[in-house]
């Protein structure tokens, strides 16, 4: 049976919802559908939002437009048709979905961080427009699993791999977990990429003056990452899992093998993340130029 609700920001617990932005676009509506499909498949239910962005301005002032007659009620008109279009790609992909919509005056990326601070996940869409920024700013700063989700989706994959990036930092290890239970769910193989370095340690290894060789490095790093997968791989029989290592740096090598997966995993911050920063710089690359849908995971109290 299907539940269509046009509410207020819902009262429920959002601890099992999956939460998704619209704002009427293309790269909106692809992230709708790709919630839809992914709640329907884990039993959760869906809630849509939009901010509509009048709130509270900088200083504490009101937008100087919410005086002027009209403005307020064409954009709640324009932000319920928004989700009604989104409740209608919703039902479409998912007719036994649960679904909820909720307009809000907060701006879209204050809104969705707000959610996150509850939501099973978030997600978003991932153009180059307005609504893209959005995207990074949800990932640099949400409480709980971002998704951004680019344009180039194509839902005709499902036999594509997960692909996860490990850099041995602490929230790669989260970033695996959540590569294996993603691939488990989507019933797919898992594509481990270990990049040693953002200096190309390759190009200077066998060198005169230089210890060790390529070949050393790289199969001491397969074993490391070997061992990294074990014990995931036993609490995960059902996932086959490919490794591949590089000794450079991981932004070049994950964007090119996102053309031919599903969805491609990464940490919010890696090993080598500047103190402070919310989104290191190879995850704010990949939610802005893979070219499939980021899963951005973050620690459970925020930081990292």
């Amino acid at each position: 049976m299907n539940s269509h609700k046009e509410t207020g920001v819902t009262g429920k617990s959002l601890s099992t919802a999956i939460v998704v932005g619209t704002d009427g676009s293309p790269s909106a509506s692809e992230a709708v559908r790709w919630a839809a499909k992914t709640a329907s498949s884990r039993n959760r239910r869906l809630l849509i939002v939009h901010g509509l962005g009048f709130g509270v301005m900088a200083g504490g002032h009101a937008s100087p437009y919410l005086t002027v007659p009209g403005f307020v009620e064409a954009l709640e008109a324009g932000g319920r048709a928004a989700l009604r279009e989104a409740r209608d790609i919703a039902r479409a992909a998912t007719p036994e979905l649960e679904v909820e919509t909720s307009l809000s005056a907060l701006n879209p990326a204050e809104l969705l961080i707000e959610l996150s601070s509850e939501a099973h996940m978030v997600v978003v869409g991932g153009s180059t427009t307005r609504f893209g920024s959005i995207g990074v700013a949800v990932a640099s700063h949400g409480h709980c699993q971002v998704v951004v989700v680019r344009g180039e989706w194509d839902p005709r994959m499902p036999d594509a791999p997960v692909v996860v990036g490990i850099d041995g930092s602490p929230v790669s290890e989260l970033a695996i977990g959540a590569a294996f239970e993603e691939a488990s769910m989507r019933g797919t193989s898992l594509l481990a990429v270990h990049a040693w370095s953002d200096f190309a340690l390759g190009a200077i290894a066998g060198r005169p003056g230089v210890m060790t060789t390529a070949a050393a490095l790289e199969e001491a790093e397969n074993v490391l990452l070997a061992e990294r997968l074990a014990g995931w791989q036993e609490k995960y029989p059902d996932v086959a899992v490919t490794r591949k290592v590089y000794l450079d740096g991981p932004r070049d090598h994950l964007s090119r093998l996102s053309a031919q997966a599903q969805l491609l995993v990464v940490g919010s911050r890696g090993r080598g993340g500047v103190r402070g920063m919310l989104l290191g710089s190879t995850s704010n690359a990949l939610v802005r130029h893979a070219h499939c849908p980021v899963m951005v995971v973050r620690p459970p109290n925020g930081r990292g």
